[in-house]
C-alpha cells in the first residue's frame, strides 16, 4: 500500500489512501503536498518552505507533474511544481530550499511535545470513519479529542505507508503528509454539517522529521464573516522542526 503509484514519465497514480473526508472522488491535500515536496527535492539543500496552492478539488485520478527552476542558487533556490489532471492544473507548490552549513556559536533550547500516549491509537476518526486518508495514518491525541470540534487538538500521527510504491518515506514526507491536517484536527464546527476548506497551505521546517512519529498541535480561529485560520506547530520526539497555517474557506454543508 502507498498514497501513489509512479506510471512512469512523471505521471502518477493516487491509490484509495489519498481520499478526501469531503469527497471520495477527490484527493486530501496532504498526500499532493508531500509529493509535491518530494518531485522539488534539491540535492545539497533542505526544504525550508512549501506553500501549497489548491486549484481546486483535487480529482482522484491520474495525473502527471511538471517541475520549473525559478530562482536557482548555491545558498537558496526557489522552484515550483504543478499537478495536472485532466489538462487542468489543479495544485501548484512554490519551495525555497537553503544550503545547510557549520553549526552556529548559539543553540537553541528543545522545545518538546506532550509524550506519546500508550497503547494502539486511532485508524481513522471516530464518528468519521471509512475515508482513506484517515485511515492511512495513526493518530493519538495528546489534547482535546479527534473528531469533537473543540477548536485546539494535539496529535501525535504515524502514516503507514510510503508516499511512493517501490520508495522509502522520509522525514519530510512524513511532516507535509499530516501538516495539511491542521484545520481538520482543530475543526470548531462539526465536519459532518460544515465545510472548514485551506484553498492554500504553508509549511516552514526547520529540519525534517527524526522517526515515524509526528506531532501536530494545531489550533483554528473563525472570523464573524466565514474565513477561518489554522495554525500548528510541528514536532518530533527531539523537539520542534516547523510550523504550518492554512486560511480556511467556512460554509455550511
Amino acid at each position: 500500500m502507498s498514497f501513489y503509484l509512479p506510471l512512469g514519465d512523471d505521471h502518477y497514480r493516487p491509490t484509495r489512501s489519498t481520499e478526501s473526508p469531503w469527497d471520495s472522488g477527490m484527493q486530501h491535500g496532504g498526500p499532493p503536498a508531500a509529493l509535491l515536496g518530494r518531485v522539488l527535492t534539491v540535492d545539497g539543500l533542505r526544504l525550508a518552505r512549501i506553500s501549497v496552492d489548491f486549484l481546486g478539488p483535487i480529482p482522484r485520478r491520474d495525473f502527471r507533474i511538471e517541475v520549473s527552476p525559478l530562482k536557482p542558487g548555491r545558498l537558496t533556490t526557489l522552484n515550483e511544481a504543478r499537478m495536472i489532471v485532466d489538462g487542468r492544473v489543479a495544485v501548484t507548490a512554490r519551495a525555497w530550499h537553503i544550503a545547510p552549513g557549520p553549526q552556529p556559536p548559539v543553540t537553541t533550547p528543545a522545545d518538546h511535545a506532550d509524550p506519546l500516549p500508550e497503547g494502539d491509537g486511532h485508524v481513522g476518526f471516530p464518528n468519521y470513519e471509512g475515508w482513506g486518508y484517515g485511515e492511512a495514518i495513526e493518530w493519538r491525541a495528546t489534547k482535546g479529542e479527534l473528531g469533537v470540534a473543540d477548536g485546539e487538538t494535539h496529535v501525535w500521527t504515524r502514516v503507514r505507508m510510503p508516499l511512493i510504491e517501490g520508495q522509502q518515506i522520509d522525514g519530510q514526507d512524513r511532516a507535509l503528509i499530516v501538516a495539511d491536517s491542521a484545520n481538520g484536527i482543530s475543526a470548531v464546527l462539526p465536519m459532518d454539517k460544515w465545510l472548514s476548506i485551506p484553498p492554500t497551505m504553508t509549511t516552514t521546517l526547520l529540519r525534517p522529521a527524526g522517526g515515524e512519529w509526528v506531532h501536530l498541535a494545531c489550533r483554528t480561529v473563525l472570523s464573524a464573516d466565514g474565513l477561518g485560520l489554522s495554525s500548528g506547530e510541528l514536532y518530533d520526539f527531539d523537539g520542534s522542526i516547523g510550523l504550518v497555517a492554512q486560511p480556511l474557506v467556512i460554509r455550511a454543508r
